[in-house]
């Protein structure tokens, strides 16, 4: 094996490139033609453009990636995560081509890669499977009786594929109808195959998977399992190991299921199989969710643990070696936590922009977090344009430490080192869930997010009012030597999170600043602004310091960090006075983002509830549902299923019921 083509982008694509070079291997990159420029493109031996801009013209595209490997010479393919990583079409179309696979054998992709089919190799093999339909008959009436069958509640998921796409909770047999239909547009979106399966739903459960490893001479352990509990919309946030929950005697139990599932696949490489773990009674009961049959995101994680490259064995798997361990040599030392860093607001909705600055604190790059080191893996950089075609993850930091609490300080202390401007970003979202008293004690199961993330987004709103209007001062009022003192205050607006707030600030000399808040508390406060080193403000408040960076985003908006905390502010002195009397945008649902309209489930002429939904987007490979805010008439529809959208743009008019 001397050049391995990645089928891949970003961070995954950069992580192979690393351990290939390390080994002697030459690599070649692909790319569509808004990645011409990435950072995974430059680090390669090669690149191979694949035209496009959507992952169906570019990275989805067979043909075009086996052309690839043939011109450039390459004799392997990787697939990273993601994208075809675990589809069996292209894994046997590599295979056909006379090019070594870097994964499973087709036909255990193919065994496992269903969910339905899954789970009837996993029951041949006494793994514990919770009761449900996965039939052929696909119709909503087979579904509603199965259901009545089943009991509620309970999921509905897509057979094929899996980050959390196509996957409904339903709580009772009114909403199953919807569920069918949403979730099957999204399948058939994100993994071309609208086919369904249903099963009963654990209401509170832990997420725990168990990383395996098999060669083609029959050998297969496994390497610790992974706690994964805090998500939204069933994608994973945080994922750590080993699990609170997990002693050795249920790693055991867990780590054999795992290891039965995979060789009677006839399973080689690296995989990963997936649990429901109900710790709420004292035999640690646990479930089959799936098996992905490729490389997970969180493998850092277990590379931290074990010391192991995980990439590495793939290859040399790859190239018929045997495993270098055998089960009882498998050794985990410490605890390993990872974030997802992503273009998404603390409501979790995806984001695109321009990274207009970036810095992260000293770190390892692909390579394995030593005891009491952070790892950093991503393909940010100045400049680098996140768009509205691939999934919102950024990077992925890791910590390793000799506790569980240590590393949750590390990963707080290095999130709130992390310069990222110029979009929004979970950065400080992620600290908070971290510092959270129930995810501390261990205690975060899958709804953690559900039932604590408006306490979560009410703690970082107070702390971005906090440091508000020091922030905003240095956005405004950047430290000059020569500034006159000025008698007359400067009257200002400032608008942060939709509110206005109305200022008067006077220049009182070099750095030296007044600002009056009307109504609003103290007459004045005092402001002392100084620049540092590295570029940011610090601006001194009756005694308490902020250090804040900030970044132009448009005309008279700004967007800054100080530490932990993120915030937008925009100065709308000079913008007329906003009308009085008007209902604002309450009768008006505007795109919050870039997308695709999927759906538009209503009819001009309709009343509606609070809540109801107006238009179905789907953006960077998921669907988001957008409600009308309150009981309203609809008086005009502006768009149709298949238009693109961009953000801000007027999707509908209400006529608002009177009360």
């Amino acid at each position: 094996m001397k050049k391995i083509l990645i089928a891949n982008r970003g961070e995954i694509a950069r992580r192979i490139t690393h351990t290939a070079h390390a080994m002697g291997i030459a690599t070649v990159a692909v790319y569509s033609e808004p990645d011409a420029h990435a950072l995974h493109v430059r680090e390669a031996t090669q690149a191979v453009a694949l035209g496009g801009s959507a992952s169906a013209d570019s990275y989805l595209r067979i043909d075009k990636l086996i052309d690839a490997a043939r011109a450039t010479g390459a004799d392997a393919v990787h697939p990273g995560y993601g994208f075809l990583s675990e589809n069996a079409e292209f894994a046997q179309a590599v295979v056909d081509a006379g090019l070594a696979w870097i994964g499973p054998p087709p036909a255990a992709i193919r065994a496992l890669g269903s969910k339905a089919g899954a789970k009837a190799l996993a029951q041949a093999q006494g793994v514990p499977c919770l009761p449900g339909y996965a039939g052929s008959d696909q119709s909503d009436e087979r579904f509603a009786a199965e259901a009545a069958r089943i009991g509620f509640p309970l999921m509905v998921k897509a057979v094929a594929g899996g980050g959390g796409r196509g996957m409904r909770l339903v709580a009772d047999s009114a909403q199953l109808p919807t569920a069918l239909a949403s979730a099957r547009s999204e399948a058939l979106a994100g993994f071309g195959n609208c086919d369904l399966l249903i099963e009963r739903a654990l209401l509170n459960p832990r997420h725990v998977e168990v990383q395996v490893f098999a060669d083609a001479h029959g050998h297969c352990i496994h390497l610790g399992e992974r706690d994964c509990s805090v998500q939204r919309r069933h994608q994973k946030l945080i994922e750590e190991s080993p699990s609170p929950a997990v002693d050795a005697a249920l790693r055991e139990r867990m780590g054999a299921c795992a290891v039965a599932l995979a060789q009677a696949a006839g399973y080689v490489g690296a995989g990963t199989v997936e649990f429901l773990l109900d710790d709420s009674d004292q035999q640690g009961s646990f479930y089959l969710m799936e098996m992905n049959t490729r490389l997970q995101v969180e493998h850092p994680v277990t590379e931290a643990l074990t010391g192991l490259d995980l990439v590495e064995w793939q290859i040399r798997v790859a190239r018929g070696e045997p495993l270098a361990l055998a089960q009882h040599q498998v050794a985990l030392q410490g605890h390993a936590i990872e974030v997802r860093l992503c273009a998404e607001d603390a409501h979790f909705t995806p984001h695109i922009g321009r990274v207009l600055h970036f810095a992260a604190p000293s770190a390892t790059s692909f390579e394995r977090a030593l005891l009491g080191g952070l790892r950093f893996d991503h393909a940010l950089e100045e400049g680098t344009e996140v768009t509205p075609h691939y999934d919102a993850m950024l990077g992925k930091l890791i910590v390793h430490a000799a506790t569980r609490g240590e590393a949750i300080d590390a990963l707080v202390h290095a999130l709130e080192g992390t310069t990222l401007l110029g979009l929004p970003s979970n950065r400080a979202f992620l600290a908070a869930c971290l510092e959270h008293p129930q995810f501390r004690a261990g205690q975060a199961r899958v709804p953690f997010l559900a039932h604590e993330g408006d306490a979560l987004r009410a703690t970082l709103r107070q702390q971005e009012q906090a440091a508000l209007l020091p922030s905003a001062m240095a956005a405004l009022f950047p430290p000059r030597t020569t500034t006159l003192p000025c008698s007359f205050a400067r009257p200002m607006r400032l608008r942060h999170q939709g509110v206005v707030l109305p200022l008067a600030v006077r220049e009182l000399g070099p750095g030296q600043l007044r600002v009056e808040q009307p109504g609003t508390g103290p007459e004045s406060v005092g402001m002392h602004l100084t620049p540092l080193p590295d570029g940011r403000v610090q601006c001194a408040v009756e005694g308490v310091a902020h250090a804040v960076r900030t970044v132009a985003v448009g005309p008279q908006r700004w967007h800054w960090q100080a530490g932990g905390v993120d915030g937008w502010v925009e100065d709308a002195s000079w913008e007329p006075a906003a009308r009085a009397g008007t209902a604002g945008g309450a009768n008006e649902l505007r795109a919050p983002f870039n997308g695709r309209v999927v759906a538009v489930p209503v009819s001009a002429g309709e009343a509606l509830q609070a809540g109801a939904t107006v238009v179905v987007l789907e953006s960077m490979k998921l669907e988001h549902s957008l409600a009308c805010p309150s009981a309203a008439t609809v008086a005009e529809l502006l768009v149709a299923p298949g238009q693109q959208v961009t953000p801000g743009q007027m999707l509908a008019r209400f006529a608002m019921q009177e009360a």
